[in-house]
């Protein structure tokens, strides 16, 4: 076990003025399993870069390991995957590769599959699996659960769990829970280390917002007083030194005037104190204000009706025909493994070109509000994304501030977003569509943990009607109101 230690580290990127980290102390074991957590766009990537020596930093990163980075680019996919393993770890052997596949239920046979052909679960797998074998190496581990359905997640978490030396991203709580045993947390002000699970953190970080929280309210209150003392004395002052005109005692006024001077000085140190006092505290308090939503309702009771459907491609149906409907109020959760016809379920829903077998009845003059799984295509600034969408600029941006966007970002182009914040960009614009149901593909992929939070208590004040795929094993059994299995 050794130490890694960071000491001042200070970041900007070159075209920007504003700081990424600034003066940032911390220290960690490399034995440890850390959960890395913080809102979108605050730099967990960008920190998790700079640990591998990239891009130009003040301040010291002091480390005996080595680092390596998930997910690791594999510069030609068309290979058999098994030379793409021993590229990662060259002094593995095989019956290695094999023992750490079967721990995350891999077949063999995917060895000798070209890469490209392996699913995205299957191949965030055997890359860890490889990147793992690399005895001594300390693993940054960013965000590998996107790609992976609630089984999948379920292994990995496990698979983790018997492992140490890594820092992961991730803003699944339950994947976090089951296999870390720290907490790094990048907060606005700082990166601060805590002992435990995400749970455990969360409380921690509960409970002291909580204390801060009304610590500031007493402050407020005592400065309040304190400028309305200084002001009262500074008043008191200036009478006394007018009265000095005409008097008799000019000097024994002049002394009275300078006491009461002293004082107003004394008091609007003190205030100032307090002020400086104040300015320590709720430096990390995540504000999560309330969203709103305002959903249509519709004449009818029910919705959407579907009697045995299941999508075709190529001639074949992906997943056996599933019957059930959609009535006012609902929030139904489809669940089951990558590629058994989720995504294009909610595609069919939403009028999209998908082939289908079976009976489809929706609602006439249906408004539907779909968000799509992937937010890649995203680009231009986010004024004309409100006008091309046909949604008030006024309400998209107000969300997004909400949901932990500054002013500044407002002005970049959405290319330029994490995937986070692009993510955040597509729920925006459905939060601002009134509609009688909201269809949502994996709305939490990227979402950080305080937006998704804020997203849940949401839809459980305002609770529309919902059809949604959704990984997170939190947020379905906090909204969902029924789960259809494939």
């Amino acid at each position: 076990m050794s130490v890694i230690k960071v000491e001042n580290l200070t970041f900007a990127y070159p075209s920007s003025y504003e700081t990424v980290f600034e003066n940032v102390n911390f220290q960690i074991d490399s034995d440890w399993k850390l959960g890395f957590i913080g809102r979108n766009g605050r730099g967990k990537t960008t920190f998790l870069y700079l640990l591998q020596g990239k891009g130009d930093y003040s301040g010291k990163i002091i480390s005996s390991v080595k680092f390596d980075y998930f997910p690791y680019p594999v510069r030609d996919k068309s290979r058999l995957t098994y030379e793409i393993l021993y590229e990662v770890c060259p002094n593995a052997e095989d019956w290695q590769f094999l023992r750490e596949l079967s721990f995350l239920e891999v077949g063999d046979d995917c060895l000798y599959r070209p890469f490209n052909t392996l699913s995205n679960g299957e191949q965030t797998k055997v890359l860890l699996a490889a990147l793992f074998l690399n005895e001594g190496h300390f693993l940054l581990i960013d965000e590998p659960t996107n790609h992976l359905d609630s089984r999948a997640r379920e292994l990995l978490s496990n698979y983790l769990r018997k492992k140490k030396s890594f820092i992961l991203v991730s803003h699944d709580r339950y994947f976090l829970d089951g296999c870390v045993d720290h907490i790094l947390s990048l907060n606005r002000a700082d990166i601060e280390v805590q002992n435990g699970n995400f749970s455990t953190f969360m409380a921690n970080f509960a409970q002291r917002q909580e204390s801060e929280q009304k610590q500031s309210e007493r402050l407020q209150t005592d400065i309040k007083r304190l400028k309305e003392t200084a002001r009262r004395t500074a008043d008191w002052a200036d009478i006394v030194e007018a009265s000095k005109i005409g008097a008799a005692d000019k000097g024994f006024v002049g002394h009275k005037s300078a006491k009461m001077m002293k004082r107003a000085k004394v008091v609007e140190a003190r205030r100032q104190k307090e002020i400086e006092q104040k300015s320590t505290l709720l430096k990390n308090v995540e504000v999560d204000s309330a969203l709103k939503i305002s959903p249509l309702e519709y004449r009818n009771e029910k919705l959407i009706t579907l009697t045995g459907v299941a999508p075709v491609y190529d001639g074949k149906e992906i997943c056996a025909p599933v019957t059930f409907e959609i009535n006012r109020g609902d929030r139904i959760a489809l669940e089951g493994k990558n590629g058994c016809g989720k995504s294009s379920i909610l595609k069919l829903l939403c009028g999209l070109k998908t082939e289908f077998s079976g009976k489809l009845d929706l609602g006439a003059n249906l408004i539907i509000s779909y968000l799509p799984q992937g937010a890649s295509h995203l680009r231009g600034n986010l004024t004309d994304f409100a006008a091309e969408n046909g949604v008030d600029e006024s309400l998209f941006k107000a969300i997004l501030h909400k949901m932990g966007f500054d002013k500044g970002q407002f002005d970049r182009d959405i290319s330029a977003f994490s995937d986070g914040q692009k993510k955040k960009t597509l729920i925006a614009k459905s939060l601002c569509e009134k509609a009688h149901l909201y269809i949502w593909d994996e709305p939490l992929n990227f979402i950080d943990v305080f937006s998704r939070i804020q997203i849940e208590n949401l839809l459980s004040e305002f609770q529309p009607t919902m059809i949604f795929v959704e990984h997170d094993k939190a947020f379905r059994e906090k909204i969902a109101t029924e789960i259809i299995k494939l």
